[in-house]
């Protein structure tokens, strides 16, 4: 038994290690984005990725996908947007006797992997169709409810400088995804190596690595990782922090937060570091994979106060001191 728990870590390590560096072929210096995505994928959540435009956003979900085997569509977020783009629509159709009959057209969230780019320029409606596919893994159109193949994976986009004319995501919205990444400009040293792959004849391609069964199987590997009860609490302790109310509030929670992570931060702290723990050949959680989560589980889900707004403060600065101030189980 111990030999085949053992076999089955060492495959998901060999696989996760194998689609990174596949992706890596075409995305240059974003390991711990790359890491995030992958996770998520694993985690059966759904990713919000932060950043201008231009360092590879799309470009890393359609490698993903490549590398994957699994179907991709892209759907651009416009003002004009409607949810019916998205979901997709009942067409009527005329049949050989030239009777006519409602036929339903899938629309671009039919994918095993949904790139929504720029989510906040599109109006509320596709922003919540989108979501409310995102929640219940399933699309009703009319009187007609439509599954979505398993897995299935949005990576949504948006960029934190032109907000004008946006529709930024209300905090329940911003709340179902597992996940939200920061994207940094590329450092000297990477936009040489970009530069070197991008401008010259032969551009670097991907292996396909990973089947759509393989996914679901690493995902069954993820969800048996145990997590001692202690562990457990830590990662309570810290969502509990988050929020501006006493016992578990530090002192930048109190002065700068309105409200703080719901039960899936939690959820999102202890999946991650159980997918962590895999990737460090362990069998049971630690503190440090909890930590390691924290930022991208937890950063959308602290909602700052006026005058943490006023102030701009990051959130990820509240999140660094909760994790140094939230004590580890004896």
């Amino acid at each position: 038994m111990s030999t085949a728990i053992d076999q089955q870590v060492v495959t998901f390590q060999e696989q996760f290690k194998r689609v990174k560096e596949e992706v890596s072929k075409v995305i240059v210096g974003y390991g711990d984005i790359i890491d995030g995505v992958i996770m998520s994928l694993l985690a059966s959540g759904h990713v919000l990725l932060e950043g201008v435009p231009g360092l590879g956003k799309t470009k890393l979900v359609s490698t993903l996908s490549d590398v994957m085997r699994l179907k991709f569509s892209r759907v651009q977020f416009t003002p004009d947007l409607m949810p019916a783009d998205i979901t997709g629509t009942n067409v009527v159709q005329e049949d050989a006797l030239g009777e006519k009959f409602l036929e339903f057209q899938p629309g671009a969230i039919f994918s095993n992997i949904v790139l929504a780019d720029e989510v906040n320029r599109a109006t509320p409606k596709p922003q919540s169709a989108l979501l409310e596919a995102m929640e219940g893994r399933s699309v009703t159109v009319g009187k007609t409810t439509h599954k979505l193949d398993s897995p299935f994976f949005v990576l949504a986009t948006q960029n934190p400088l032109e907000m004008e004319g946006t529709y930024p995501l209300p905090e329940a919205q911003l709340d179902r995804f597992f996940m939200k990444l920061k994207v940094d400009y590329p450092t000297r040293d990477s936009l040489h190596i970009i530069l070197n792959r991008t401008t010259k004849t032969n551009e670097p391609r991907v292996d396909r690595v990973l089947g759509q069964g393989e996914v679901l199987a690493m995902r069954k590997t993820v969800r048996a990782v145990p997590i001692a009860r202690p562990v457990q609490d830590y990662a309570i302790r810290i969502t509990l922090a988050t929020h501006p109310t006493p016992p578990h509030a530090k002192a930048l929670t109190m002065k700068y937060v309105r409200y703080g992570s719901s039960p899936r931060g939690a959820q999102a702290l202890v999946i991650g570091g159980k997918i962590r723990a895999l990737l460090e050949n362990r069998l049971h959680v630690s503190c440090e994979d909890i930590r390691s989560v924290a930022y991208g589980a937890l950063r959308h889900r602290v909602l700052l106060n006026f005058e943490g707004e006023a102030e701009r403060m990051d959130p990820d600065t509240i999140i660094k001191e909760i994790l140094e101030k939230t004590a580890e189980p004896n």
